[in-house]
């Protein structure tokens, strides 16, 4: 176990001292924060500006869905309107063809006082998901409005029913931590483990490479074992993530206070002390699952480009979990999210993308660290036999029978 520690220590002092790893642990979560609050701001001050033609012969209702379309929340078009006549249709197909508006809400009316007018748009582009959806919207609240109307209430009382209703939905505790700001720093703690997973499971296989293409485990090989070299590697490496995460993660609980008396509105970013406990926690039980299949794939190659076309069986399990943020974000406690997070592959993703959101149960924190300790059990246990005779075999890459028989040997 001696000559294991001395590679873990090479490997340590090898990565720490370089400036990749500072200018890693520096930038990687400032960009980070910097792509979720660049996104969610965005999203907040993105506004439809398309063109639109609005053609009917209800005056009223089109001065209504005008003004609504104008100045309702997420919406800043440009809209004109036109009465319906002979080759109308056909004037507006054109000016769709010429590019000079982005689309036309073509109005029929009810046949009767107790039906809805028919509403037939046509965008420029069928991709314009946005513009329908403002349009839709728009339209629901006009007529709700109108229906309201010619049933007798007053437009005051018809503008306080439709006005918007404000939640407040800071901490009963006294926190002020928002509900945006809590989606942010899960999605940011998402998308950070993401990163370091892959980045430190592949830095594994590629340092397996660069020794296997040197031929220096040939002479390291006469004194120490291959698991003890695997487990030394594997040990370095992790230490450096784990002192780059620590790091992260101290920053962000010294920031946390500023960053709460920075807040205001529906955004205020902070990160709790069990949330960094849990992202140490679930990045170290990843990184043990992850590097050894990365160091199993290591073996199996001889040069970066055959390592590219098996980082498949990595990427995979991390592309399903991006998939899976949806069905967790609805419902973190439903039983599709308690089924997916405790898969192992998906783990240290999602159970700690939940922990952000809503506290597992304890079972089910337990649970997943017993799992996820089977699970690198067995992936060691086989990563180390594919790797004690992977390292020393060149040239041809093996097919599965021979991995299978690599397996096998005592």
């Amino acid at each position: 176990m001696h000559s294991a520690w001395l590679i873990a220590k090479r490997e340590y002092l090898e990565r720490v001292r370089t400036k990749a790893f500072l200018v890693a642990t520096i930038l990687i979560p400032i960009l980070m924060v910097a792509f979720v609050v660049g996104s969610a701001i965005l999203a907040k001050s993105t506004r439809s500006t398309s063109h639109l033609i609005i053609v009917s012969k209800d005056t009223q209702l089109v001065m209504d869905l005008q003004d609504q379309l104008k100045k309702g929340d997420g919406s800043q078009m440009t809209v004109d309107t036109m009465a319906p006549g002979d080759g109308v249709r056909a004037m507006l197909d054109q000016e769709l063809a010429d590019q000079s508006i982005d689309g036309y809400l073509w109005i029929t009316p009810a046949k009767s006082a107790n039906d809805r007018p028919a509403f037939d748009f046509k965008p420029r582009s069928k991709a314009d998901i946005s513009t329908s959806s403002v349009l839709k919207d728009a339209l629901q609240t006009v007529l709700v409005r109108e229906r309201l109307t010619h049933q007798g209430m007053v437009a005051s009382d018809v503008d306080s029913m439709m006005a918007p209703v404000t939640i407040d939905t800071s901490s009963s505790s006294g926190k002020s931590k928002s509900v945006n700001g809590s989606f942010a720093v899960a999605y940011i703690l998402f998308f950070l483990m993401y990163m370091v997973v892959m980045l430190y499971g592949m830095n594994v296989a590629r340092s397996i490479i660069e020794e296997k293409t040197s031929r220096v485990f040939e002479v390291l090989l006469a004194t120490i074992t291959p698991e003890e070299m695997l487990a030394g590697k594997i040990l370095g490496v992790g230490s450096v993530g784990i002192t780059q995460i620590l790091i992260w993660m101290l920053a962000a609980l010294i920031l946390a206070p500023i960053s709460g008396m920075m807040g205001s509105g529906s955004f205020s970013f902070s990160i709790t002390v069990v949330q960094a406990i849990f992202f140490v926690l679930y990045f170290i039980f990843g990184f043990l699952l992850y590097s050894s299949m990365a160091a199993a794939l290591g073996s199996m190659t001889n040069s970066e480009q055959e390592l590219q076309q098996l980082n498949m069986f990595l990427v995979l399990p991390l592309a399903f979990c991006m998939l899976m943020i949806p069905v967790v974000t609805t419902n973190p406690g439903g039983t599709w999210a308690r089924i997916v997070s405790l898969i192992p592959f998906c783990t240290p993703l999602l159970m700690n993308f939940r922990v952000s959101l809503a506290m597992p149960q304890p079972w089910e924190l337990a649970l997943s660290f017993v799992l996820m300790s089977l699970t690198i059990y067995a992936v060691l246990w086989i990563a180390s036999r594919i790797y004690r005779v992977g390292i020393l075999m060149y040239g041809k890459k093996p097919n599965l029978p021979e991995i299978l028989r690599w397996v096998k040997y005592s």
